[in-house]
């Protein structure tokens, strides 16, 4: 079965990223590539994402479709990144989303 596991950054984490010392942060983006290698077996897809303002966003809940630039709510979290993961069951993706090293926040869905 297919999840896709959205790793939802908060402002809070990207303060202490950015607050890092430069060895620090080396080693938290080491920790993802552990995380990636790690978990290479069950990833199918994966990316990190540009940054929240480089998004655009089409919303079609109104007659004519509107288009807006920036991300689609207004919020303090907002996904960063993705990874697509063939497992078992939700079990085993709960599994692979609790050793996530990076962002505090891991959104999984079953994807198609």
């Amino acid at each position: 079965m297919k999840y896709v596991l959205m790793f939802v950054e908060t402002e809070e984490f990207a303060k202490e990223l950015e607050a890092m010392g430069e060895l620090e942060r080396a080693a938290a983006y080491e920790a993802v590539g552990r995380w990636f290698a790690a978990h290479a077996d069950k990833i199918t897809h994966h990316t990190h994402l540009h940054p929240v303002h480089t998004a655009t966003t089409m919303r079609l809940d109104q007659e004519d479709p509107v288009v807006t630039d920036g991300p689609f709510v207004e919020g303090k979290e907002v996904i960063s990144g993705f990874a697509e993961v063939e497992v078992a069951d939700l079990d085993e993706a709960l599994e692979v989303a609790r050793t996530w090293p990076a962002c505090p926040i891991v959104e999984i869905r079953p994807a198609w």
